[in-house]
């Protein structure tokens, strides 16, 4: 059976893709993100307790006296954890780990604590956002060299539909953003840019060879000539991701829930609004045509 691949599709698919990005930018600027601890500042605290004591037990204790911002992480050692956990607000003076422990009846030996103060945390975000913008300005002048700057238009909308709606998602279910959810959406740049490249360079190629062809039947025809790649790279990846997700636990739960959005709306918007958007935008295979050397020198 033959694959095949119409216009009605592929625009739907588009107008669904900007409609979902003017969505996320308006939830993104009502709810606004959780800023995890990295970029907030607070209490890191390295612990060692029975090793019969699981994280489910300490949690609720600890969410009781810190609120929800608690993040407990096994250590190689068996019975030893990282708790990080907000700094106490003004002067007062919260309870100690063993106080707050106590119910557990078991003992407890803090190992070291450190303190991340809001001046660093609000350097850690200065620096993640600096390390995104550059990201996707060398992208641009990587897209720019490649491609005619309207097929680059699409790979490049296409990179910032993904981030706004991975970043949306965290905002509207306000789950932690930290700097291993950084580090997804920096991962998600480079994926969606692989599949914007592949899909485009096969435009490319079909506009020199098949001039006469409209742009939207050249779209199409490049659509399905590498559905299969693309169904089959995202879908490793996504096998990949989930095992992250359900195994990996929660030091890795935001890491991984970022990645599996990102990959299904990379290959998504690369199919839709990064094929539609330089038709939009007058893209012909004249803009590929060799020019003519002048005669004269």
């Amino acid at each position: 059976m033959k694959l095949s691949f119409s216009n009605s599709w592929r625009y739907a698919c588009s107008g669904i893709s900007v409609v979902l990005m003017v969505l996320s930018i308006a939830i993104i600027g009502w709810k606004g993100l959780n800023l995890g601890l990295d970029f907030t500042g607070g209490v890191v605290s390295e612990i060692r307790i029975d090793k019969q004591i699981s994280a489910t037990e300490m949690r609720p204790l600890l969410q009781q006296a810190y609120g929800s911002d608690v993040s407990l992480i096994a250590a190689d050692e068996p019975g030893r954890w990282v708790l990080r956990y907000p700094a106490a607000a003004g002067d007062t003076t919260p309870p100690s780990l063993a106080q707050i422990l106590s119910p557990l009846n078991t003992s407890l030996e803090v190992l070291n604590t450190s303190i991340v103060g809001p001046q660093v945390g609000a350097e850690l975000a200065e620096q993640g956002a600096l390390a995104l913008l550059v990201a996707v300005i060398c992208i641009l002048g990587y897209l720019s060299f490649r491609f005619e700057w309207r097929l680059a238009s699409g790979a490049l909308f296409a990179l910032v539909h993904d981030v706004i709606f991975v970043i949306a998602f965290f905002a509207l279910t306000q789950m932690e953003f930290n700097l291993t959810v950084l580090a997804a959406v920096l991962a998600i740049l480079g994926y969606s840019l692989n599949d914007s490249i592949i899909i485009a360079d096969r435009i490319r190629e079909l506009l020199i060879a098949k001039p006469q062809t409209p742009v939207a039947e050249v779209n199409n025809a490049a659509i399905v000539a590498t559905f299969s790649r693309t169904m089959v790279t995202s879908g490793t990846t996504l096998m990949t991701v989930a095992a992250l997700w359900l195994m990996g636990g929660e030091p890795l739960q935001g890491f991984s829930i970022a990645m599996f959005i990102g990959i299904l709306t990379g290959t998504f918007s690369s199919i839709s609004v990064g094929t539609s958007l330089p038709e939009w935008l007058g893209l012909t295979s004249e803009h590929y045509r060799p020019k003519a050397l002048p005669e004269t020198p």
